[in-house]
């Protein structure tokens, strides 16, 4: 849920994924390739930081409520944009790709030059994965990995349904509460953990 909630909120990856879905260029290779760009930074953030973190204990609690006050700005983020909606309107301003050259290159810009990508795989996930013992763990990735690669394909391949309905109000405004209520849970879920193990 939180891997889906991170990948799911609207960014620059997705409206390019969603923008060359919607006209069916080069689709495979960039939802294989945004696909593994998340598994991997992922990966790194669950087993790289998230075992550094476990390491010292004392910083499980801090990694915890740091995650769950970030959710919660970016829930009421969502919140804001669900009430003063923004359609993806500027998706046909996105740069044409013409080649499997230019396909992998842009892929790998949206999915590298973005710095939320870091926050929301490496910093987020991995330091809530470190509350977790290492066979748990492993189960947190494959869930965060599994719902990063079924995102991807269902915009790229689904994109001529999901567009138009994207480009209205209301299917923006929809995006927004489902995201929103999302972050909001899975928050409330690490704040009764922590305040479960300090009593």
């Amino acid at each position: 849920m939180l891997g889906a909630a991170l990948i799911i909120a609207i960014g620059a990856q997705n409206l390019f994924v969603l923008r060359q879905g919607a006209r069916r260029d080069q689709i495979f290779i960039i939802c294989l390739l945004s696909s593994l760009i998340d598994a991997s930074l992922i990966l790194v953030g669950a087993m790289g930081l998230g075992s550094a973190i476990a390491a010292f204990p004392g910083l499980v609690p801090w990694a915890s409520w740091g995650g769950a006050l970030f959710l919660i700005v970016f829930g009421l983020l969502s919140c804001r944009r669900a009430i003063w909606p923004e359609p993806l309107q500027s998706i046909d301003e996105m740069p044409v790709v013409t080649s499997k050259r230019k396909a992998v290159l842009l892929t790998l810009a949206f999915g590298f030059l973005n710095p939320h990508v870091y926050l929301d795989t490496v910093i987020l996930l991995g330091g809530i994965a470190a509350g977790y013992a290492m066979h748990a763990r492993v189960y947190f990735v494959i869930g965060a990995v599994i719902a990063s690669f079924a995102w991807f394909f269902a915009i790229g391949y689904g994109a001529r349904l999901l567009a138009p309905l994207m480009q209205n109000r209301t299917g923006a405004r929809s995006l927004d509460v489902i995201v929103a209520a999302m972050m909001f849970f899975i928050a409330a879920s690490l704040i009764h953990e922590q305040l479960t193990a300090i009593d």
